[in-house]
């Protein structure tokens, strides 16, 4: 039975980082005190859904996050730290950090540590996510238990919704592009010019013309596509942008 920890203070225990090639000891107090902290856990690093979408929302928004005043953003698993440093690294998550609970006695503590033997996996930690004031545990996003991994209620969305209820997210943009094209040139500009975090993704790299008209109707470079709407190509990007209102 999972346990509610609203209102109660974290536990008190040694987690592991690893810094520069060397494991060093992180006690909660470090994490937390004194700061605005949210912390999301998982069963595993590189399982599908933490690297699809967990870890990967959270990085996303986490600027987001921080400027409205959360002081750092924590992922939790029962995995040991060289585990966790090299997600961290494939997944390119530099806006959270990475904590082993490698014994799971945090997991355990805070009433979250579950059995996933049927999976091979052994003690692990359930999916959750809270939010925490100078130690003190303000919320907690506690998935529900039913059969299999549920993500329903511990992602970023849910978070930031709570915690700051009509804040602008950040545009999700995607750009097909070709290596050497001006009007791929001219679209990245446009972006960059507005601020505006994109994601390329060049012909050529497992992605074919053939790709390229199948995702997009369309042949020709670049194909802007921004919160899963088809934009189209750098004018269409230009008029797209003249009407944009960015706070």
């Amino acid at each position: 039975m999972l346990t509610n920890q609203e209102g109660k203070q974290v536990p008190n225990v040694k987690l592991k980082v690893l810094e520069n090639q060397k494991l060093v000891d992180l006690n909660t107090e470090d994490i937390f005190k004194g700061k605005r902290v949210i912390v999301f856990a998982l069963p595993g690093a590189y399982t599908p859904t933490c690297s699809s979408a967990h870890l990967p929302r959270y990085n996303e928004l986490a600027p987001v996050f921080f400027k409205q005043g959360i002081d750092e953003i924590v992922c939790l698993s029962v995995n040991d730290p060289f585990v966790m440093a090299a997600w961290a690294q494939d997944q390119k998550a530099n806006n959270v950090r990475l904590v082993a609970d490698g014994n799971g006695e945090f997991s355990e503590k805070i009433g979250m540590l579950v059995d996933k033997s049927d999976l091979g996996f052994g003690k692990r930690s359930w999916r959750y996510s809270m939010y925490v004031e100078d130690g003190i545990i303000k919320k907690m996003f506690i998935e529900p238990e039913k059969p299999g991994d549920p993500f329903e209620v511990s992602d970023a969305d849910t978070m930031l919704n709570y915690l700051y209820p009509g804040v602008q997210k950040p545009l999700r943009i995607s750009m097909i592009s070709k290596r050497g094209c001006p009007h791929c040139a001219r679209a990245k500009s446009m972006l960059t010019e507005r601020g505006l975090d994109f994601e390329e993704i060049e012909l050529g790299g497992g992605i074919t013309q053939r790709s390229l008209f199948a995702i997009s109707g369309a042949a020709t470079t670049p194909q802007v596509f921004i919160d899963g709407k088809k934009i189209g190509g750098a004018d269409e990007l230009a008029e797209y942008l003249q009407n944009l209102s960015i706070n």
